[in-house]
């Protein structure tokens, strides 16, 4: 008996049975394509859950924002409770000041749309005009070739009723996303560090928990800092852009100046849309072709100044993105959500940058996603 040798099952992997050239691949595949799954789940839930996720996620990044002034109202001895409604409160009115600022000039503005591009489209006749001809010869060589829509085809007209319908369910969803987010946010600045200290309570060692303390007061100054330093620099923008409108005679001056600051927060494709309609405000607005081109070349110039030189000076290297991570953000985010994604975007990349940053193990990511 202790001369036979020790007879192996296939697939058992005995002692002198080499493991088949399958089973690893075979389970690198089965993990790839979960993972593959698992993501496609997240995006169809994040697209189909929007309603509920954007308000959540609106008032994650107002309470890193607003906790601060919370944190100081408590320190003279303010009740937290009584704090985060003050604070709240007090953007609620600033943002219908605003709002209530600039809505006139913004209606006369949407109200003379039309009549505006009849404008511009008057103008710009010898750019046009090429193309129309363009238009037509096509036209013509579908017409020899009998290529189009048959005659006597159906027909679609849209009512008013769908219009009604979805401006209702669309003012519904803001309605409903709105008292979300600042509900949500009332919580969340009321909690302060519940969730940490929670956190704290479950973790085994006392230098883990040191570690996780650390490690959340360290990411939440960083995401603090750099959301605080992009409002101060939109504002800032803002206002250099409604001076130099003004500077330049550009009707409703301080008007532009918040659509650039508030464009601003959607990094490269803001500037563009900003740029975009101070041209063509331009081009309605004064006769002479000089007078026209300035002020979209003022808004580029300061823009161009604000990205290159100032955001990189005050946030210093660490904090400066990848640009094809940013522009990949932002389609993908846009795409999900539409312009509330495309706002959140950036905040979104620079927190997973720091949290990255901050942790021993995803700092390659960390490094991926920086300049």
């Amino acid at each position: 008996m202790s001369d036979e040798k020790t007879k192996t099952v296939p697939g058992n992997n005995g002692p002198d049975e080499k493991p088949g050239p399958f089973p690893g691949p075979r389970a690198k595949a089965a993990d790839a394509a979960l993972m593959g799954l698992f993501v496609l789940a997240a995006v169809y839930t994040l697209y189909f859950g929007r309603a509920i996720f954007i308000p959540v996620f609106f008032a994650l990044l107002l309470n890193l924002l607003l906790s601060p002034a919370v944190d100081a109202l408590e320190r003279v001895r303010v009740p937290r409770v009584l704090g985060s409604a003050l604070v709240i409160t007090a953007l609620l009115l600033a943002v219908t000041a605003s709002f209530s600022i600039f809505y006139q000039p913004a209606a006369d503005w949407i109200e003379r749309a039309p009549e505006s591009l009849r404008t511009v489209e008057e103008k710009l006749r010898f750019i046009t005009k090429p193309v129309e001809k363009i238009g037509e010869a096509t036209k013509s060589v579908e017409e020899m070739v009998d290529v189009g829509p048959e005659p006597g085809g159906a027909t679609v007209a849209v009512g008013k009723t769908g219009f009604l319908s979805r401006l209702i369910y669309e003012t519904s969803e803001l309605v409903f996303g709105l008292a979300t987010a600042i509900i949500l946010l009332y919580f969340l600045l009321v909690s302060g560090d519940m969730f940490l200290r929670k956190i704290i309570n479950v973790l085994p060692t006392l230098s883990d928990k040191k570690k996780a303390v650390e490690l959340a007061r360290r990411i939440e100054s960083d995401i603090s800092v750099y959301l605080y330093t992009m409002v101060a620099i939109n504002i800032c923008l803002g206002v250099v852009v409604g001076a130099a409108m003004y500077a330049l005679g550009m009707p409703s001056p301080f008007l532009w100046g918040l659509v650039a600051g508030l464009l601003n927060f959607i990094m490269y494709l803001g500037p563009v849309v900003g740029i975009t309609v101070i041209a063509l405000v331009a081009v309605t607005s004064f006769g002479s072709v000089t007078d026209a081109i300035l002020p979209p070349l003022a808004y580029f110039v300061i823009n161009g100044i604000e990205g290159n030189f100032v955001t990189p000076f005050i946030l210093g290297r660490r904090l400066v993105m990848n640009p094809i991570v940013i522009f990949l953000a932002l389609l993908f985010w846009g795409w999900l959500w539409g312009v509330p994604g495309a706002l959140i975007a950036v905040p979104i990349v620079v927190i997973l940058k720091i949290i990255c940053d901050n942790t021993e193990t995803l700092k390659p990511v960390g490094e991926f996603l920086g300049r």
